[in-house]
């Protein structure tokens, strides 16, 4: 069933002591809606651009009921700077992994609502709706004890960056090709992977709500430098960053800092 965008969350929304449910409920509805798209046989750019639009539209209009007040900034919508002086600025990924998406039965494509408020992030959520799995900060996950004996590099099955193989082999660590960012993070979460090293073209959407999640998990977040993720900036190009397992973090800054990532 289509949800309206009147619909109310499980819980009442009134104030801003329900981000983190917002956030989850936002993340949950985008994604049986992505879902409903996914199974009206487009393929795809068509599947891709409809998946883009029906996500971004239902987040947008969800958004402007639950917390009129706040600012947005999308991937799909156009860049208000007005944010700039806002208090509360939602960071939103409507589709993340929209070749995913378009590839049934893929799984590895997720939705990102994150909140940004008084310069850092405050609440998050990344949705899998293939999985049935939404990642909250409400709910902080629980990272399992690692399963496997050599480390696991999560990185993207199309393009995986040359410096990563060779930090791999400078561990000892295997990778682990799948698609969009935000699964990547959460496969640290899930114990699919023990970190996810990225540098070369990401922006804000792309990482702020599962850099959310995986800070409220315990793991370690940064960008390649060691240096902390900033958000809500004028310029939202943030192309690199680490997410992984605390104890791995000086290891991969280590081998950054002295080979980099060209």
């Amino acid at each position: 069933m289509t949800v309206e965008p009147g619909t109310p969350p499980p819980a009442a929304v009134g104030d801003t002591a329900d981000d983190h449910v917002l956030a989850t409920w936002l993340a949950e509805t985008a994604g049986r809606r992505l879902l409903e798209v996914r199974a009206e046989g487009l393929e795809g750019k068509e599947l891709k651009d409809a998946g883009d639009a029906a996500a971004h539209e239902l987040l947008m209009d969800l958004l402007a009921q639950h917390r009129p007040d706040d600012a947005v900034l999308s991937e799909e919508g156009k860049d208000d700077k007005a944010r700039l002086e806002a208090a509360r600025v939602w960071i939103i990924d409507p589709l993340d992994g929209t070749r995913e998406f378009s590839e049934p039965p893929r799984d590895d494509w997720a939705v990102h609502v994150a909140l940004w408020q008084g310069g850092t992030l405050v609440a998050g959520a990344v949705g899998q709706p293939e999985l049935g799995e939404t990642f909250n900060t409400g709910q902080p996950p629980v990272v399992p004890p690692r399963t496997s004996q050599a480390p696991r590099i999560a990185v993207s099955r199309s393009r995986p960056p040359a410096f990563v193989q060779a930090l791999a082999e400078e561990i000892g660590a295997e990778l682990v090709p799948m698609g969009s960012a935000g699964v990547k993070m959460m496969a640290v979460v899930r114990d699919v992977a023990d970190a996810y090293v990225h540098a070369g073209g990401q922006y804000e959407w792309d990482s702020a709500a599962p850099v959310a999640v995986a800070r409220a998990a315990g793991l370690f977040t940064s960008r390649v430098d060691g240096s902390e993720l900033v958000y809500n900036q004028d310029d939202v190009y943030l192309p690199d960053l680490v997410v992984c397992r605390p104890e791995l973090s000086e290891q991969i800054l280590a081998f950054i800092a002295a080979h980099g990532t060209d």
